[in-house]
């Protein structure tokens, strides 16, 4: 039976994300309140603007019972604005952006500069498996990088060249996994797989 997975439908790539997982074998629904919210075997946190889409979380009265599963072990995968979202702590945040605390990280946001700084790369990243084996094409847009990772977060990527080179831009923490990037914009799924894996708890 396929895990129901659902995409926090608030701002972002939602599409491309239900999409995604859907390709991966999940059965991905949006999910924009509270009682959608708790149908979903995990969710996904995509990207967009992380300090509206936690206004948009508390708007729709979703911000609490999203803490409160996640807290009770809900499988959540972040990327780009959703890793900022699920991050313990955020650098260079405004005054009065709340996260949900769910991951053992501090993070920078908006790291590799504006959006006319946005890039694409090649990465290498533990987790993933099929064609290219560990080779991630990787699509950053006005992205955060991880400044630091607690004791039970292992980093699964950092940039390989460049001038952001070491960076981390991939962590996982059990059953939360967070990617600086945007994996749903480019058509392979295996980040997206290696998350429907890790709720299904077979990696």
């Amino acid at each position: 039976m396929n895990p129901a997975v659902g995409v926090l439908a608030l701002q972002g790539d939602v599409r491309e994300h239900v999409a995604a997982l859907r390709a991966a074998g999940a059965d991905a629904v949006p999910v924009r309140r509270p009682a959608e919210l708790a149908t979903v075997d995990a969710i996904v946190l995509p990207g967009g603007e992380s300090t509206t889409i936690d206004k948009l979380l508390r708007a729709f009265g979703l911000f609490e019972p999203l803490r409160e599963r996640l807290r009770a072990g809900l499988p959540a995968y972040g990327s780009c604005a959703g890793m900022i979202l699920l991050a313990d702590q955020v650098l260079d945040g405004t005054a009065d952006q709340q996260t949900l605390g769910a991951l053992d990280v501090t993070v920078r946001r908006n790291a590799f500069g504006r959006q006319v700084d946005s890039f694409e790369t090649d990465l290498h990243m533990d987790g993933v498996t099929g064609p290219g084996d560990r080779l991630v094409h990787a699509v950053f847009i006005r992205a955060p990088w991880v400044e630091t990772v607690g004791p039970a977060v292992t980093v699964l990527a950092r940039v390989d060249d460049g001038p952001a080179a070491g960076r981390i831009v991939a962590v996982r923490q059990g059953a939360l996994l967070a990617t600086s990037f945007h994996p749903e914009v480019t058509g392979d799924v295996r980040v997206h797989r290696l998350f429907v894996d890790m709720v299904r708890g077979d990696r």
